[in-house]
């Protein structure tokens, strides 16, 4: 007897996957796994002669004009604008992680936009099929919470271009042997600085050094302006996000730079399910390794936000500052505060990831204190949070001083 192989039957739905570049799109689009898929290349953002790429898509594939349409594109440049577009068409779309797409790990490979849009749209009909792993999908913000960010991002690229002037005027000054103090000095310091042999500052340098002590200055006005709108905010906005960037102020160690980036980037608009998903959002997961008898810990992850992990870090040792009597001061204290730096160190990325936990059990639950779980045997059980039964500042700061520390 011979066993006949049974090829695939064409599904009803027509996938689709972009390979977006900035002048042109490759769309890959396929209705069967086992089939070559039909690539073809449109200009980019030209969002008309794409609907006519569909319609002409499901008639070369025969299926009905009216079957759905799934689609696949990278998280890049482009955002969330077309995911929304095609949410708006009744599109089911999905923004993937390119770092989490699988690829061949030879040290020469093949790779064209044509072959990765083919790719592409494999892994979708997989994905779509039920296959769980095979890549992590993006959370799209909506417009409004995509918006809230702006403040709090122009504000940190705005600190980091002005530092870029400012050293630059440094470097130059002490490159003349007349270092400066303070930046404050500058105007001073540039008319009265002499070099080795009683001489005044090259005329071109000078000149120089005034263009880039105006762009210090350009920089400072636009972080004070950052900083007057991000309190205008605070005192007249009634968003549950400016909410809970005030609530998250309230703690001692936490200032508002770190409140509002905790709550925009993290907490506004994330929707927690356990506390994994919090320390793994945060790149603060442990990664380990093992392969036959090999295996050991390779450290934290660091993926996810990279503004929440760098800032979960820098916020522990702040904690360990200004609360140094709370409950999670004093766990890291008796765990690692007697041994050497660098197991202080690996020790903080323990605190970080409890004080984010913390946090989100914080302002998400309104969970503020452990209390004793006792058992029916009078066997005390692990500690768990409690919501507290009255309200106040008093009570607040009262469970405030028992659990995450104290408020200000």
């Amino acid at each position: 007897m011979h066993s006949t192989a049974i090829r695939p039957r064409a599904s009803t739905t027509l996938y689709l996957a972009f390979e977006l570049g900035n002048t042109e799109w490759k769309l890959a689009m396929t209705t069967r796994i086992d089939q070559a898929p039909l690539v073809r290349t449109r200009a980019a953002r030209a969002l008309k002669p794409l609907d006519a790429e569909i319609v002409r898509a499901k008639a070369h594939f025969g299926v009905p004009a009216s079957a759905p349409v799934c689609t696949c594109y990278e998280a890049g440049r482009d955002g969330f604008w077309l995911h929304r577009y095609l949410g708006h068409r009744g599109v089911r779309n999905s923004i993937v992680d390119s770092s989490s797409i699988e690829v061949n790990r030879r040290r020469r490979r093949t790779k064209t936009d044509r072959l990765d849009a083919a790719r592409l749209v494999t892994m979708l009909m997989r994905a779509e099929g039920g296959e769980k792993q095979v890549w992590s999908v993006v959370n799209v913000p909506t417009s409004v919470e995509e918006d809230r960010r702006h403040v709090h991002r122009e504000l940190l690229f705005a600190r980091r271009d002005r530092g870029r002037p400012t050293n630059w005027i440094k470097g130059l000054l002490a490159a003349q042997g007349v270092p400066l103090a303070t930046l404050r000095e500058f105007p001073t310091h540039l008319q009265t600085a002499r070099r080795w042999d009683g001489t005044p500052l090259p005329p071109l340098l000078c000149a120089r050094l005034d263009r880039e002590w105006d762009t210090v200055q350009a920089y400072t006005a636009r972080i004070r302006a950052l900083k007057h709108e991000r309190c205008r905010l605070l005192r007249v906005t009634d968003d549950l996000a400016i909410a809970r960037v005030r609530q998250l102020h309230q703690l001692r160690g936490v200032g508002i730079d770190s409140a509002w980036l905790y709550v925009m980037e993290f907490f506004a608009w994330r929707q927690f399910r356990n506390r994994r998903q919090v320390g793994g959002l945060a790149g603060l997961t442990d990664t380990h390794y093992q392969s036959g008898d090999l295996q050991h810990e390779q450290g934290i992850s660091k993926a996810g936000n990279g503004w929440a992990w760098a800032l979960a870090i820098n916020t522990a040792w702040a904690w360990l500052r200004f609360q140094p009597k709370s409950q999670l001061a004093r766990w890291y204290q008796r765990r690692f505060g007697k041994d050497s730096s660098r197991i202080r160190k690996i020790g903080i990325v323990a605190l970080a990831r409890k004080l984010l936990i913390a946090f989100w059990r914080y302002l998400d639950q309104g969970l503020l204190r452990r209390a004793p779980c006792c058992a029916d045997n009078g066997v005390a059980g692990p500690p768990r949070f409690v919501t507290p039964a009255g309200s106040g500042p008093q009570l607040l700061a009262g469970l405030m001083g028992s659990a995450l520390g104290t408020v200000r």
